[in-house]
């Protein structure tokens, strides 16, 4: 009758002893759990941050930007998904422009390079220079050719490079840009009226003067 009384010490024993390591394995077990769930947590809130961000870096701004047609063609999704050239000819504001670059034979070039960013100026901008100084220019193929690559930068550029950028055009010199936020200048003269429009293949800067090269 002493064996079974001797058992049944040893299985209590054993329990007695097991039980620590079970709750402590339980223990980590919890603990791994909470900690994963933390860090699971505490990663989500900077998601949406990061995608607001990206998608108001990535919205047209400026003040002429209300007057672009809100659906069709000529509208930011429609430019969106059309080459520079073809995107311009769907807006009626960049009529003046998209004669120019026929005249000049510019619309392959401007629709079939990748990674540009135009300087685009409205048909109230070319309406500043003189009726016969324009006629003129748009008689001269050389240099309305010089003017209009002076407008397109062989490089795709986010509002943020402008803030204080210099940079090479097709036409080879240089055009100043400056500012910050949805207010900017090129060359200290020509404000953008509505910046950061997309295209396929091209962000363009729709700006109120004609950018002239030095001769």
């Amino acid at each position: 009758m002493r064996k079974p009384r001797l058992s049944k010490v040893a299985v209590a024993v054993t329990a007695a002893a097991l039980l620590p390591l079970s709750l402590a394995a339980c223990s980590d077990d919890s603990d791994d759990k909470d900690t994963k769930s933390d860090s699971s947590s505490s990663a989500k809130p900077s998601s949406p941050d990061e995608g607001s961000d990206t998608s108001a870096m990535s919205e047209p701004f400026g003040p002429a930007c209300g007057t672009v047609p809100k659906s069709g063609k000529g509208s930011f999704d429609g430019m969106s998904k059309d080459p520079v050239a073809t995107a311009a000819s769907n807006n009626p504001a960049l009529s003046t422009l998209v004669t120019a670059v026929k005249k000049a034979g510019l619309v392959d070039t401007l629709n079939n390079t990748d990674n540009l960013t135009v300087f685009a100026p409205t048909n109230d901008a070319f309406a500043k220079i003189p009726k016969a100084d324009l006629d003129k220019v748009l008689a001269d193929k050389e240099q309305l050719t010089k003017i209009l690559t002076y407008h397109v930068i062989p490089e795709r550029l986010k509002p943020t490079q402008m803030d204080n950028g210099n940079f090479t055009t097709l036409e080879k010199s240089k055009v100043k840009t400056s500012g910050s936020g949805e207010s900017y200048e090129v060359n200290d003269a020509s404000k953008v009226v509505c910046g950061n429009v997309q295209t396929s293949n091209a962000n363009v800067y729709i700006i109120d003067t004609v950018l002239m090269p030095k001769s």
